[in-house]
């Protein structure tokens, strides 16, 4: 029996199987198990190699457009930034990945513009594993949906699960730690339902013969799996509803009915037109939210504050050791302390050290050994 042949009776199994707690650990080892050969499927359909998409991430922020052909996708990066993508009538237009640049709010976004996708993309369907690649690389993903096909956000966000992308939620909290022997140790906080036969059996089906394993917070089998995999990515997401100017206001609330029923909340969705360059203001603001970008005014020696071109950074990655590694050249080297002024400070001038997270519209001032 081929691989394809293993993963469909074992995915018939699972289907087939009633979930219980009596069948837990039975359905958590089958999962792991089809986890496990799927990637060897996957592995060896990649063997044979393929151009993919070599796209230099530049700027402070990457965003990727996901959606089907024709959506409007080439119509909007060219709205919003200096690309120049063609823009067509008709299906596949877009043949490679265009990346243009959004300059917002003093920072340069690139946003690509990837070639429609189609079902059964992460299955290489049309080039899709390339694309999805593409897709992974990015700090934010934007789903362009026309308005008389909300149904396809559902399709789409699946293909995009199939090639190991996680929207909207963090890494599950899973600590593991090999050991020469003792079997496999299982603790858990008080807040998990899995049974430990159950982390165990996934364990031992992922190849674990002696670990201790840690898992915190009320997570799902395909939560521990993922895990336990480390080639999954956590990216937020975004929802923008193109073509708005072509429906008439009684109809809306048939949009966001349709929303809603792909488990988007309407008043999370931005609603625009590409064409007649209508919401634009508002994308660009949700985008800029979305990636948690932060501008930091830097008080240059001799110059005063630059509010022109601020240092942007982004959340998680805010403190001044980050900004130092940003900024480049000898200064990291040559650090003594910085005076922060604004949002993040306990007053003006502060002197922090290099672990202070700093916040939008800040201003730094370096003090450096010269």
């Amino acid at each position: 029996m081929g691989l394809e042949e293993e993963i469909e009776e074992i995915r018939e199994e699972i289907a087939e199987t009633p979930y219980n707690k009596s069948t837990e650990a039975h359905i958590g080892r089958l999962k792991a198990k089809l986890a496990e050969k799927k990637e060897k499927l996957e592995n060896q359909s990649g063997s044979g190699g393929g151009h993919g998409y070599a796209v230099e991430k530049t700027g402070d922020a990457t965003v990727a457009l996901v959606g089907f052909p024709s959506v409007g996708k080439s119509t909007l990066i060219n709205a919003l930034t200096n690309a120049d993508s063609e823009v067509g009538e008709y299906e596949f237009t877009t043949l490679d990945v265009n990346p243009g640049m959004l300059k917002y709010n003093g920072a340069n976004i690139q946003i690509l513009d990837v070639p429609g996708l189609i079902e059964g993309a992460a299955g290489g369907r049309g080039g899709g594993k390339e694309v999805l690649s593409v897709v992974r690389t990015a700090d934010l993903v934007v789903f362009l949906l026309s308005v008389f096909e909300i149904e396809r956000y559902e399709r789409l966000s699946q293909e995009l699960y199939n090639n190991k992308i996680r929207l909207d939620t963090s890494p599950p909290n899973v600590t593991i730690s090999k050991r020469g022997k003792g079997g496999i140790q299982v603790t858990t906080a008080d807040d998990v339902d899995l049974d430990e036969d159950t982390i165990a059996g996934v364990l031992r089906e992922h190849g674990y013969v002696n670990a201790d394993v840690t898992v915190r917070g009320d997570i799902t089998i395909d939560e521990l799996i993922d895990g336990i995999m480390d080639n999954r990515v956590y990216l937020p997401s975004i929802v923008a509803v193109n073509k708005a100017d072509l429906i008439d206001r009684d109809y809306l609330p048939t949009v966001e009915e349709d929303l809603r029923e792909v488990g988007v909340d309407p008043e999370d969705a931005v609603f625009i037109s590409a064409e007649a360059e209508k919401g634009l203001d508002a994308l660009k603001e949700e985008l800029w939210d979305a990636l948690g970008l932060i501008r930091v005014y830097m008080d240059k020696p001799g110059r005063g504050v630059d509010y022109d071109e601020p240092l942007v950074l982004m959340e998680g990655e805010n403190t001044v050791d980050d900004a130092l590694r940003k900024l480049g050249g000898t200064l990291d080297e040559r650090f003594r302390f910085a005076r922060v002024t604004g949002p993040s400070a306990k007053h003006d001038e502060q002197q922090v050290g290099r672990d202070h997270e700093l916040q939008d519209e800040d201003i730094l001032r370096v003090v450096s050994r010269k």
